[in-house]
């Protein structure tokens, strides 16, 4: 003997329950944001000045890389194109 479950019956689909205000929802989440800064694991400020040199050094070797290669192209578009 088999059992079928009755069908369920058409209606509004079922709403989210609302969780506050837009007021409590902003100071949640604030407070989460800074649960999520606690944690953080902050360089110290040696290691901050080293990655920034880092950085600084590096972007500036790429730029200096892409500012040869587009004179060498634009050279060479230059011989090719007259």
């Amino acid at each position: 003997m088999t059992t079928t479950t009755a069908p369920k019956p058409a209606g509004k689909p079922a709403e989210r329950p609302r969780r506050g205000g837009p007021v409590r929802r902003l100071g949640r989440f604030i407070r989460e944001v800074i649960a999520e800064l606690t944690k953080v694991i902050w360089p110290t400020r040696k290691e901050l000045v080293t990655y920034t040199a880092v950085v600084i050094v590096f972007v500036s070797v790429m730029v200096a890389l892409v500012a040869g290669m587009d004179i060498l192209f634009a050279k060479g578009v230059l011989v090719i194109f007259g």
